[in-house]
């Protein structure tokens, strides 16, 4: 009988359903080198975000077929080597969406009617009536920022409400926005339009701070924002800073860019401001939701079925993975790289596959692609099982090509993405059967090996640009770690692709695209 370690506490409904195919071990206190020496006995482990699953221990585990994380992030567990020797990793990434969209829609109308300085309030003894009227959310017009799964189940209770929704997400196509009842704009009208505003998107270099001073000041005086998604998307300052001023009317937060929350000026505000300990998913049917969804994963695996939510690659045999490996990580890395220049919503992928990996099983790297260019707005949330469906959700439509004759390499792929800023395109291809190379940006040649951080011009060839776009960085004390041009004829139109050892100074690439004969700018972060 297969054997399965929990080593965090879980819902025991979850370990009841693993008992009905393994045996179950909890061990709750294991240090980590306790864990690497009692790992290679179990086929299946199951852990919360206290367990860490280093490379050590993956490692020591000759028998392990899944690790099973109750939750939504896997930070803890070194995913790359866990599919390196294929190990499925899975995870929960729905199991709280009712718990945090509850916990949005509570905050909104704890805030609209003061709920929580009231209660306080009588239970000092008070009867101050006067010192609460509130105001109604019906017919109010919602704005909500992303309409992923949580988003999505906020925006259909809230019309239920009767409010008019507003909703920005790039990456959603209008057809899904309407079918929820709302009406997809860009940012800065919803800041200005909305009576309230829920926020549901990851934190990323572009979302960091996306409330800000300059934000707050285009929205109403009487608007509302609440933030149950993650810390660090409002600045806390700007935020207290206007609430004092009275630039809007409240503001209700979950989550914070430091936690717990230590000293704030938020703390000192009042019955317009309310503030909770990161409660989004902490409800006992979240608890039990998450115990049973990977428990009923880690079950299937068991019994050589597949996994519905694998963060990593499912169902590929480690012979497999050793072919297809690198070309996935290829795919992925390309999709990210058309996601972040396309920048608006994509309609349409479509994706390329030339030389010998075309003659194969060319599903997982279609998925991949997807993985990848999904991955800024998902974050965690795509993996390989719901990439198609994430996609195919938002109205992207894919296409996919073969070509088994390849002119300079065993394999390559281009990506295409259509959307609503354009068409960007990038071939990659692998060198010595693992070595990642862009060749090809929009039909412009280049050779460069993708980085963490690149900042890519369409400009015209001309002398001198070379000179300014460096010593503009320079300024900003920004380090060009490498630096390469593509063009098609002399004096004509040129790419130019920089790795930098440094992210980009906010307000640079607008410096950027002032210089004489730089027709745009990009910036990708892998």
């Amino acid at each position: 009988m297969p054997k399965v370690l929990v080593s965090d506490p879980i819902d025991q409904v979850g370990i009841d359903i693993l008992s009905q195919v393994a045996q179950v071990d909890v061990n709750t206190s294991l240090s980590p080198e306790e864990l690497v020496n009692v790992i290679g006995e179990y086929d299946a482990l199951m852990i919360r975000s206290g367990t860490k699953v280093t490379k050590a221990v993956i490692e020591a585990a000759n028998n392990l077929k899944i690790i099973g994380r109750a939750g939504v992030g896997v930070d803890n567990v070194d995913v790359p080597e866990a599919t390196r020797r294929g190990i499925v990793v899975v995870n929960s990434p729905e199991g709280n969406t009712i718990a945090a969209a509850e916990h949005a829609l509570a905050m909104m109308m704890s805030l609209s009617r003061y709920v929580p300085s009231a209660d306080a309030s009588v239970k000092s003894g008070e009867w101050k009536r006067k010192d609460f009227t509130g105001v109604e959310v019906y017919k109010k017009t919602l704005g909500v920022v992303g309409l992923g799964k949580i988003g999505s189940h906020v925006a259909t209770v809230a019309r239920a409400m009767g409010m008019k929704l507003l909703a920005y997400d790039p990456f959603i196509s209008a057809d899904r926005a309407e079918q929820l009842g709302c009406r997809l704009v860009d940012l800065d009208f919803l800041f200005r339009e909305a009576d309230y505003i829920t926020l549901h998107i990851p934190k990323t270099p572009e979302t960091a701070n996306l409330i800000n001073a300059e934000t707050l000041a285009t929205m109403k005086p009487t608007a509302r924002i609440i933030n149950c998604a993650r810390g660090g998307i409002i600045n806390e300052a700007d935020l207290a800073q206007a609430l004092r001023d009275g630039v809007i009317g409240g503001a209700a937060l979950d989550v914070y860019a430091s936690e717990p929350l230590g000293e704030s000026e938020l703390r000192d505000l009042g019955k317009n401001v309310i503030l909770t300990p990161h409660l989004g998913a902490s409800t006992e049917e979240a608890q039990v939701n998450v115990a049973i969804d990977v428990a009923e994963q880690i079950r299937d695996v068991l019994l050589g079925l597949p996994a519905r939510s694998a963060v990593n690659i499912p169902g590929l045999r480690p012979e497999v993975l050793e072919k297809l490996g690198p070309y996935l990580q290829l795919a992925e890395t390309l999709g990210n790289l058309v996601s972040q220049l396309a920048g608006g919503r994509v309609e349409e992928l479509t994706v390329s596959i030339q030389g010998d990996i075309a003659s194969g099983d060319s599903k997982p790297i279609v998925i991949a692609a997807l993985k990848g260019l999904l991955s800024n707005a998902l974050q965690e949330r795509v993996n390989y099982v719901n990439a198609s469906i994430e996609a195919k959700e938002r109205g992207i439509h894919v296409i996919e090509t073969r070509d088994e004759d390849s002119r300079d390499y065993a394999g390559a792929l281009n990506l295409k993405a259509k959307g609503s800023l354009g068409e960007h395109s990038a071939t990659g291809v692998l060198l010595g059967g693992s070595e990642i190379r862009v060749t090809d940006i929009d039909d412009f040649p280049i050779n460069v090996p993708p980085t963490q951080h690149m900042l890519f011009t369409l400009h015209r060839d001309m002398p001198g640009i070379i000179g300014k776009i460096g010593s503009l960085l320079g300024s900003f004390n920004v380090n060009i770690a490498s630096m390469q041009v593509g063009r098609k004829i002399v004096r004509g139109d040129a790419v130019m692709v920089l790795s930098l050892d440094d992210p980009l100074p906010e307000g640079i690439l607008e410096e950027i695209i002032k210089v004489d004969g730089i027709r745009d700018a990009y910036t990708v972060n892998l």
